[in-house]
């Protein structure tokens, strides 16, 4: 078991690595003229990262080599170990670019061969390497960067099968395997090594990749749009990806995506330095596509439809919602009517999952009503059918997601149900990702003023992200973006490998029959010593034991590590604590951490506008008076095959109409359910946090106060967010804020800061005042469970 379970990495796996015994076998063997060759074919390549603009490094060029020999050499490999005859699209440009030695971007629709075009040079760089005279050289190796733990496992077996030395580290690997796959590393044993983005955390791993015998020949960067901040599914650890490279020396990068907008893909290219003549893009159309689409009133009137469409296309089907219970819902709704279905999302068990998706791949079950969890790998060539049940959250999700129907050339169908109640889902998340200013400067105060513990990669401040997430009322994935934005934009840390705070483990016969008078292992007498039995798991404190004992922690966590690895224990770990180094001193003064509020404060403001944004562009392409093919073609900046206009076969193309949404106005405020909220819950602290409540948008702190369960929770959903916050700022400056003490002081150049803390409107009377006579706003409290689309299991007896 290794320690980082959840976050895939762990330096004490790389202890044992001596750098030193690396260096002499880090570099290629020379040819005698290799320096004439260095300086006089050998162009200057250049990677820039967004981070060290001024670090720069060469790359090995082979413009020498003619396009005959590179195509002669790719085509073997493609031939030899993938069995195929010929390459695809812009496969081979990419290849030979990237066999030359240039950075190169790869934006190809799902399922048109990307991963191709980094196997195939990374088994051909031996070959290469003899044609320019460095015959007998260790090859290096490639490094593949993906966020996708089950498509890193199926690639590696994949090319094991065909003979490829490949391995993945990720959190699912023992400690032994991880040593024997760094093993054949410093061997020169492996070609191509899969790891997370969370991986280049982990400073033993960067230090040991920076010795590896031949060199990082290339770094892979699977899913690069998530580099983007303006990307559909932007991952902090991304941005990290390209310091990376820079740290290692990596000769040259591929950048590889299904689904890039031109401002994504010019993040990209400039994050790699990757030139406009090595962006190689395919149109997303499919000819065999269908994309249709159907608006309506609500959800419920979705149903009926798409048992009819079902009964009518019949096919293996993906059915996509937003929600986990909406997916449980529609399934067992789909089962009532007779058809064959099942779940998928992420909260399911490991085990359940894995056995959905084999029994879609092996044809055994018909439908899957899936959340986004499901789909990404997914090779299967024969799916008939995409439904979509909600609004996608981008463009570049529902293509993503229609690109996985008909890869077997045969016409399918891609529906897409379209209602006013599907923008409150999406607005519910986006809305939510946005913290009140005044959470965000206590956040920023805490870590700035958090005590630095001396560590052995320096000063180090350890954070929960769990507990801040819960004290400040923000959710884990915008924090996780500051915290990427305080180390990437500010310079002031820098993430490192976590820790677990909590060490349990359950005793089999073998620990019980040890002695600590007898046992040879300083760290397993200190563990005997000092693991303490509570009723049946023994608790040990790793750090006062490593103290204890003059050792070092990992130390402790190995040989813990070990005894679970052998069957002498069950270890159970928890209380993630995230640990970074301090790279400068840390804003202390109000006016300092003020200013840096301020400026985090507007791009999560600006975050959040883009996020619905996005969500608009995906009904305007829906309703949009354009054929639905050359829409999504043109938001990848494309257009269609021959400069077509049409396909001919959408919906829009089909019947020559719009798609129409009926008009809905959100009523007017509904003053008695502000009043009731107010009633409910004595928060004035944060206006922002009241919005939520009545709007129906779970966050850390509504869960802790219980909120959700409340009747008054999202008793206001139908209404316009912003109204709501406008209303709710009135009423908790008219509290007077008797909690005054518990905000952050604006100073005169905190802008931002400055309306946070302007609190001069008073009200003569109590804000409760203005809730007497009648009420003309009066809410349903019934959209938000309207907008989930919770059906009630009895579509059987209503639409036979």
């Amino acid at each position: 078991m290794s320690e980082y379970d959840s976050y895939g990495s762990g330096d004490e796996l790389f202890d044992d690595v001596n750098v030193e015994s690396l260096v002499a076998t880090t570099k290629r063997a020379r040819a005698a003229d290799d320096d004439d060759q260095q300086q006089t074919q050998q162009p200057d390549k250049r990677i820039k990262t967004q981070n060290t603009e001024d670090t720069e490094h060469n790359t090995i060029a082979n413009e020498d080599i003619d396009d005959e020999v590179l195509g002669r050499l790719a085509k073997t490999a493609l031939k030899e170990n993938f069995g195929f005859e010929i390459f695809r699209h812009e496969q081979f440009a990419a290849i030979k670019s990237s066999l030359r030695g240039h950075n190169v971007l790869v934006v190809f629709p799902t399922g048109a061969g990307k991963s191709l075009c980094y196997q195939i040079p990374a088994i051909t760089f031996e070959k290469v390497d003899a044609i320019n005279g460095r015959g007998g050289m260790v090859s290096g190796i490639t490094i593949v960067v993906s966020p996708l733990i089950a498509l890193m496992k199926d690639q590696v077996d994949a090319l094991l099968r065909r003979g490829i030395a490949a391995a993945c580290i990720d959190s699912s690997k023992t400690q032994d395997q991880v040593q024997l796959t760094m093993a054949a590393i410093r061997k020169g044993q492996l070609r191509l090594l899969y790891c997370a983005p969370e991986r280049l955390n982990n400073e033993g791993f960067v230090e040991s990749m920076k010795h590896v015998p031949g060199g990082v020949r290339l770094v892979a960067v699977d899913e690069a749009h998530c580099i983007s901040e303006w990307g559909h599914s932007f991952r902090p650890d991304y941005l990290k990806v390209a310091r990376f490279v820079e740290e290692v020396k990596a000769e040259r990068v591929v950048c590889l995506t299904a689904t890039a907008t031109p401002r994504v893909a010019d993040d990209v290219a400039n994050a790699f330095n990757v030139q406009k003549s090595n962006i190689f893009r395919t149109s997303p159309y499919r000819p065999n596509l269908q994309l249709c689409a159907e608006s309506g009133m609500t959800k419920q009137g979705k149903f009926p439809k798409i048992f009819a469409f079902l009964r009518k296309h019949p096919g293996s089907t993906l059915v996509y919602v937003t929600l986990q219970k909406q997916a449980e819902y529609l399934a067992a709704d789909l089962i009532e009517q007779g058809f064959d279905a099942v779940a998928f999302h992420a909260g399911l068990p490991t085990d359940v999952k894995v056995k959905v998706q084999d029994d879609f791949m092996a044809g055994r079950v018909r439908i899957v009503v899936a959340t986004i969890a499901f789909g990404m790998g997914i090779d299967k060539p024969d799916i008939r059918n995409i439904l979509h049940f909600d609004l996608p959250a981008t463009v570049e999700e529902y293509s993503q997601q229609i690109g996985r129907a008909g890869r077997d050339g045969k016409p399918s169908y891609c529906m897409f149900y379209l209602c006013h109640e599907d923008f409150y889902i999406r607005e519910n998340f986006a809305r939510g990702d946005l913290p009140s200013l005044q959470s965000l400067r206590r956040l920023l105060d805490d870590i700035f003023h958090r005590p630095a513990v001396p560590a052995v990669e320096g000063n180090v401040i350890k954070l929960n992200q769990t507990a801040l997430g819960q004290d400040y009322d923000i959710r884990s994935s915008p924090l996780a973006i500051l915290l990427s934005t305080l180390e990437l934009r500010f310079g002031l840390i820098r993430a490192i490998t976590p820790e677990y705070t909590s060490y349990k483990f359950e005793a089999k016969h073998g620990y019980l029959m040890k002695n600590p008078s007898t046992v040879n292992s300083k760290e397993e007498k200190a563990i005997l010593l000092n693991a303490k039995k509570a009723i049946t798991l023994y608790t040990i404190d790793v750090n006062a034991t490593a103290n204890s004992a003059g050792l070092l922690r990992a130390d402790i966590i190995r040989k813990l590590n070990d005894y679970h690895d052998s069957g002498i224990i069950q270890l159970k770990t928890g209380g993630v604590e995230n640990r970074y180094k301090i790279l400068k001193p840390l804003p202390n003064t109000a006016k300092e951490i003020d200013e840096i509020t301020d400026k985090v404060y507007i791009d999560m403001q600006n975050r959040e506008e883009d996020a619905l944004k996005r969500t608009q562009e995906v009904a305007d392409l829906i309703t949009g008076d354009k054929c639905f093919a050359l829409s999504l073609a043109q938001h990848f900046g494309m257009s269609l095959p021959d400069g077509l206009t049409k396909c001919g076969h959408c919906t829009h193309c089909l019947t020559g109409k719009r798609v129409i949404l009926p008009p809905m106005q959100p009523p007017p405020v509904n003053l008695k359910g502000i009043f009731n909220i107010l009633q409910e819950c004595n928060v004035r602290d944060d206006p922002r946090f009241l919005a939520r409540v009545a709007f129906g948008i779970k966050s850390p702190r509504v869960i802790q106060l219980k909120l959700h369960t409340s009747k008054v929770f999202a008793s206001l959903a139908d209404h316009d967010f912003k109204s709501l916050l406008k209303e709710f700022t009135k009423a908790c400056e008219a509290a007077n804020f008797k909690n005054e003490d518990r905000l952050p002081k604006p100073t005169a150049r905190s802008s931002v800061g400055k309306k946070a803390g302007k609190y001069t409107g008073k009200y003569t009377g109590s804000y409760a005042g203005k809730f007497t006579g009648s009420y003309a706003g009066k809410s349903t409290g019934s959209y938000a469970g309207k907008s989930a689309g919770k059906s009630t299991g009895k579509y059987g007896s209503r639409y036979k």
